[in-house]
């Protein structure tokens, strides 16, 4: 497998690093939707492959990892978050791999960051003050989060108050219960009102695929959202009992692939929930690579859920420089 680019490619690398139009979206087509086919087995055994088949090793890995960590939104959505634990993340997404490990392996004069904070709306002011001059954006969970069963009236309020509290990103959850009944309009008409609500914001739908039944639900879902306008599609919340793997995955971003196809337009992926080790990630960024092409694989197009994840990756970089593992008290979140 080819190395990746000079892993910089964060949004805070340069004042012009590009950042990708709106998806418009299209009409609902519903005959798109009920063509929709997927073979469970087939895409076990694909999604199998991909951790076992290519293997990415010593400098190729190290540059790999670097580039998973500009990708990363870093996120914290407990229900005890206080502005000082958000401050604490900050600060991590700033420098998110410590400065000796980064001068050993030659990217000490090169920005690195995460691709976002993701938080409650609550705790916008805070990220944003602690984020200032930084270039990362903040993302908000919103509509609902995590079930969504709020009245579509006070979710769409809450997606235009995050907006204008300063949130560039807006994580919506879907009404789980159009797909499962197949209200495909109802789901279309849901999520396209949510995309305006965003205005300038990047919208990413979470889909919560670990409640949405058949890897089928999963794949007529994704093209309804993308249909109503969603920039990401997200697999979950992290609050599901199943969140992100790696077959629910492979059918989401074939179901992008399928969108460019139709309509020339570049939908973005973010997997989320459960996703803690460096292996894992890896995983991810040879999964876009092999379906997607080099396009998904910046901050733009792909994004990586999680909170814990990055202590991981910290930690295999720590012994690509070194050769030994750190401690984690070596590796403090901020």
């Amino acid at each position: 497998m080819a190395a990746l680019a000079s892993p910089t490619a964060s949004r805070t690398a340069s004042p012009a690093a590009p950042v990708l139009p709106h998806n418009p979206g299209t009409p609902l087509d519903l005959d798109w939707v009920r063509a929709t086919r997927v073979n469970p087995s087939a895409t076990q055994r694909r999604a199998a492959t991909l951790g076992t088949r290519r293997s990415v090793k010593k400098a190729w890995q190290a540059a790999w990892l670097l580039r998973a960590v500009t990708c990363i939104d870093l996120t914290t959505l407990a229900g005890d978050d206080t502005p000082g634990n958000v401050r604490r993340l900050c600060a991590k997404a700033r420098q998110p791999i410590r400065r000796d490990l980064l001068d050993a392996l030659g990217m000490g004069e090169r920005p690195l960051t995460v691709g976002a904070v993701c938080v409650y709306h609550r705790r916008i002011p805070d990220a944003l003050a602690a984020l200032e001059g930084s270039g990362i954006p903040v993302a908000a969970v919103s509509a609902g989060f995590p079930a969504g069963l709020s009245p579509l009236s006070t979710r769409l309020a809450e997606i235009e108050a995050s907006v204008d509290a300063g949130a560039r990103e807006i994580d919506i959850v879907i009404t789980r219960e159009h797909v499962l009944c197949g209200r495909w309009q109802a789901l279309y008409d849901e999520v396209r009102a949510m995309r305006e609500a965003c205005g300038p914001a990047h919208m990413k739908a979470i889909l919560a695929t670990g409640e949405l039944g058949p890897l089928w639900h999963v794949a007529m879902a994704s093209k309804v959202c993308m249909m109503a306008g969603a920039d990401f599609i997200k697999t979950s919340t992290g609050k599901e009992p199943v969140n992100a793997t790696l077959p629910v995955s492979l059918v989401m971003v074939r179901t992008i692939r399928e969108y460019e196809a139709r309509t020339g337009f570049k939908v973005g992926f973010k997997p989320a929930g459960g996703i803690r080790t460096a292996k894992e990630a890896l995983n991810y960024l040879i999964l876009m690579k092999e379906e997607l092409g080099d396009a998904w694989l910046s901050n733009t197009l792909f994004r990586l859920g999680a909170s814990s994840l990055l202590a991981d990756i910290e930690r295999q970089l720590s012994h690509h420089a070194t050769g030994r593992y750190a401690a984690r008290h070596h590796l403090p979140m901020g």
